[in-house]
């Protein structure tokens, strides 16, 4: 019998278009991929994917081709639409940890234009934004070494990095959507057409012209895979018409009580039913429908042994089995900005934002207020509504470029109960940002209410979002 191998085709021996056409040939070549790969030129890979990739639509053979993007000084305005792909992998630079300077950010090139009567209040009012971030670090830092004496042993670096991470933690609630970060992306060539096609698409200039890079960039290592990347009529045409649709029908605008910022607006009735009925069917031979009217037929006690069979041996780095996704919940969510960088990094729900405005209020961090900075802090904000008011009756999507991570955003959120175990185990941790934890206590409890069975396995922080509120804000 053959011996067995496991190796690597190396991007530093292969472009990434010879690697994906060596994978794709496997189906039908019986030899080795070495020797299939040293057959290959960039050449004959180019013509493999005109004619299978862009003739006949295999596109999935784009999968084995992977790029990776180094984005530097983009607004995260357009970061949004950058991470906005389930399929890929990112890292941003953080604004829980690192600093901005009083230069870094970006003026959207809609004002750009000469002699746009906005363009110079806005750059003042992003500056004014800057420099009073820049002034609220050492009143918040004071206050928290006040509060966090070194530990023993701690070194200079450990204790400057513990300190660091919650004064800039609070501060970054002024900084604007504006304000320019890094980002680094990891994706096959595949997503990197769509991305790459939504950009294109987008409304906003600066992410039109960040598409158009990234499609040159990207060319220069899969130049058959992207080159047909173009803008998405579909996409422009229909966020056109229902944007003209929600000017001719105007749905009344209002600020939701803070009540109602969490709301579970639809779940799987049956959902906790439904997971142990298909944890039965992964492992027996019936159809689900028996399976399903087996685990309802059965008593409370019994529904409860096959749940803990199923979650009690959870690890901390455990994954649940996939049979929890067959659970749905939906939320819709009023979050601050800043807990909204966090949220979107969870890809794999289906997230629909708002823009960004500041119609919904803005949140104050309390050790913001305890440094006496509080009134600094909304003076700041009230600027940054004021030049919004101005943007918005300009152009709704240029005006998100000025508002703050403290403003609050609305989103729709729709993901399964395995990804629930994610979202809330993670973002519940004691090293998560407090308004992270606010969110994913707040939806834990919800989850919990309608499927107790199940989200009692969820290992979580202890603390409540009431307390979270409590101790972290003077305003939510």
């Amino acid at each position: 019998m053959p011996e067995r191998e496991i190796y690597l085709l190396s991007p530093r021996a292969l472009s990434p278009e010879t690697i994906a056409v060596a994978f794709a040939k496997t189906s039908r070549a019986p030899e080795s991929f070495r020797e299939i790969a040293a057959e290959l030129s960039d050449e004959k890979s180019a013509q493999f994917h005109e004619k299978w990739v862009v003739g006949y639509g295999h596109a999935s053979v784009a999968e084995h081709a992977v790029l990776h993007f180094a984005f530097e000084n983009v607004s995260r305005i357009a970061i949004e639409t950058i991470e906005s792909s389930r399929l890929a992998s990112y890292t941003e630079k953080s604004t829980r940890y690192q600093k901005w300077g009083q230069a870094d950010f970006t003026i959207p090139p809609e004002l750009r234009k000469a002699g746009h009567p906005l363009q110079e209040e806005f750059i003042e009012t992003v500056r004014f934004l800057f420099s009073t971030y820049a002034e609220s670090l050492d009143p918040v830092k004071n206050l928290i070494l006040s509060k966090s004496p070194r530990r023993e042993n701690e070194s200079d670096e450990a204790y400057d990095r513990r300190i660091r991470s919650q004064y800039v933690d609070r501060c970054r609630f002024i900084l604007p959507a504006a304000a320019n970060a890094n980002v680094g992306m990891t994706a096959n060539a595949r997503v990197v057409e769509m991305v790459i096609r939504k950009m294109l698409s987008h409304p906003l200039a600066e992410v039109r012209q960040i598409g158009e890079t990234m499609k040159e960039v990207a060319k220069a290592e899969t130049p058959t895979l992207v080159k047909y990347a173009d803008a998405a009529p579909y996409v422009v045409e229909t966020v056109k018409d229902l944007g003209r649709r929600n000017e001719e029908y105007p749905i009344p605008n209002c600020q939701s009580p803070s009540s109602e910022w969490c709301t579970l607006i639809d779940y799987d009735k049956d959902g906790e039913k439904k997971v142990l009925a298909a944890a039965l069917y992964r492992f027996n031979e019936m159809a689900f429908a028996d399976a399903l009217a087996y685990i309802k037929s059965l008593k409370k006690k019994e529904r409860t042994e096959l749940a803990d069979a199923l979650l009690k041996r959870l690890g901390k780095f455990d994954v649940p089995l996939r049979e929890l996704e067959y659970s749905n919940y939906t939320f819709d969510l009023v979050m601050d900005q800043g807990a909204y960088a966090e949220f979107k990094r969870h890809r794999m729900m289906t997230q629909t934002p708002q823009r960004l405005t500041t119609q919904l209020g803005y949140t104050i961090p309390l050790l913001v207020t305890e440094a006496g900075f509080g009134s600094k802090y909304e003076a700041a904000m009230e600027s940054a509504i004021k030049m919004y008011e101005k943007l918005v009756a300009f152009n709704p999507d240029v005006a998100q470029y000025i508002v703050p991570n403290g403003f609050n955003r609305r989103v729709l959120a729709q993901f399964n109960l395995r990804e629930a175990f994610a979202f809330c185990q993670l973002r519940t941790a004691a090293n998560a940002h407090f308004s992270i934890r606010r969110v994913a206590q707040k939806m834990y409890e919800d989850i919990a209410h309608v499927h107790p069975l199940l989200a009692k396995y969820m290992k979580l922080h202890n603390e409540t979002w009431q307390g979270v509120e409590e101790n972290y804000f003077t305003k939510v």
